[in-house]
């Protein structure tokens, strides 16, 4: 069954900003890390950010400062906002989830495109 249903991408300038939302359908969500993730064209996916079950977060290499992630527990959603964007932040943008004794989801959803313009 589908578990992720990514949302909120588009084209945006740069400098631009943008909120990236992420709905989990899994029974485990209040106990799940998820993540975020993005694939740029002709390259693998990487890992943006995390947050687990406490709120505690991380992020990838130089993306903290621009890129925060939250989670909305009541509503299973997790939330992705991006600012200071630029053209090398194009890439679809996935989510996943682990449970802490688990590793990620081998079901991905359809992600959603952002797209940065110079």
């Amino acid at each position: 069954q589908v578990q992720f249903v990514e949302s909120g991408g588009g084209l945006v300038q740069a400098g631009g900003s943008l909120r990236l939302s992420c709905l989990v359908s899994r029974s485990t969500f209040t106990l799940d890390t998820i993540g975020w993730f993005r694939q740029a064209p002709g390259k693998e996916r990487e890992l943006v950010a995390t947050i687990n079950s406490g709120g505690t977060t991380n992020y990838g290499n130089s993306l903290k400062g621009r890129f925060t992630i939250s989670r909305d527990n009541p509503k299973n959603t997790v939330y992705l906002q991006m600012n200071s964007l630029n053209p090398d932040d194009t890439a679809v943008y996935y989510c996943n989830a682990r449970t802490p004794w688990s590793r990620w989801s081998d079901s991905w959803g359809q992600g959603t495109q952002v797209t940065v313009s110079s």
